[in-house]
């Protein structure tokens, strides 16, 4: 499979994905959640697929990553991998089962053509993504870089727009438990020094697209905070907790089978806990 230049998506991910997979190493609850929404599929496409992360392994799979730096990372046995992106798949109509993108569609370049391409190699799709109007308030952006929330929000696609691009579908929240082992931005809410390790940082793109200087800045004051007591002493309910609500959704439906569907606007997709 061939693809265009690389976008600034690729490169990025050319940039961080090296140590990747040592730090976002998949947690087995989600792994389990997003399994259950394969269901009986006996042919699922990945796309975006990254270095695996969440592959069902008891499924005929084909993925598909334009990252090379991705793609390296893969474990031994993994699906085999195509080099391609979201916006141009070279299948069929309804050519599987199911299609399956995890944590990827804020890296298109043109989600509304990516989300037709979704649905259209597909009869049911699987989609898990975040919410940034809840990610916003989470206590790091809030408190420390607010640069992050404001990065994310000029690509992370709103909700409602995602969904109403995907037509009807049912979205469901995925939590974020205390001892989560991918270590995306909000996985350490309740590790606060986790935060001021470099390697962790670097393997998150949402720290790799904020203002580096930003990004010193905040980490600084946590890491005073953390040193005087400051940051306990604001977040004793935090600390109770087991898990929480990070805006991370699992959103399943019904693909288009022949042809392309564009959409925007409000989603017809309705959340449940």
């Amino acid at each position: 499979m061939t693809t265009e230049a690389p976008t600034a998506s690729d490169a990025l991910y050319d940039r961080i994905g090296i140590g990747y997979s040592s730090v976002r190493r998949p947690d087995p609850r989600w792994a389990a959640a997003i399994r259950d929404a394969v269901g009986d599929a006996h042919s699922v496409i990945n796309v975006g697929a990254g270095a695996g992360s969440y592959e069902p392994r008891d499924v005929p799979l084909l993925a598909v990553e334009p990252s090379a730096a991705m793609r390296a990372q893969r474990p031994t046995g993994a699906a085999p991998c195509l080099t391609g992106r979201a916006e141009e798949l070279p299948f069929d109509d309804a050519q599987f089962d199911v299609a399956l993108a995890v944590l990827t569609v804020h890296h298109w370049t043109d989600l509304a053509v990516g989300i037709a391409e979704l649905r259209r190699v597909a009869r049911r799709f699987v989609v898990v993504t975040y919410d940034m109007a809840v990610q916003r308030e989470f206590w790091l952006t809030r408190e420390y870089l607010p640069e992050i929330a404001e990065a994310e929000e000029s690509r992370v696609p709103p909700l409602p727009y995602l969904t109403g691009l995907l037509g009807e579908c049912e979205v469901r929240r995925l939590p974020v438990w205390h001892d989560f082992t991918d270590g995306f931005m909000t996985a350490f809410w309740r590790r606060p020094h986790a935060y001021l390790d470099p390697a962790r940082r670097r393997s998150c793109s949402a720290f790799a697209l904020t203002d580096p200087a930003a990004v010193e800045r905040g980490i600084g004051r946590l890491a005073a905070d953390l040193e005087s007591g400051a940051w306990a002493r604001g977040h004793t309910g935090l600390l109770e907790l087991d898990h929480i609500d990070a805006g991370f959704r699992l959103i399943t439906g019904s693909g288009s089978g022949p042809g392309p569907v564009t959409g925007s606007g409000p989603g017809t997709g309705g959340e449940r806990p």
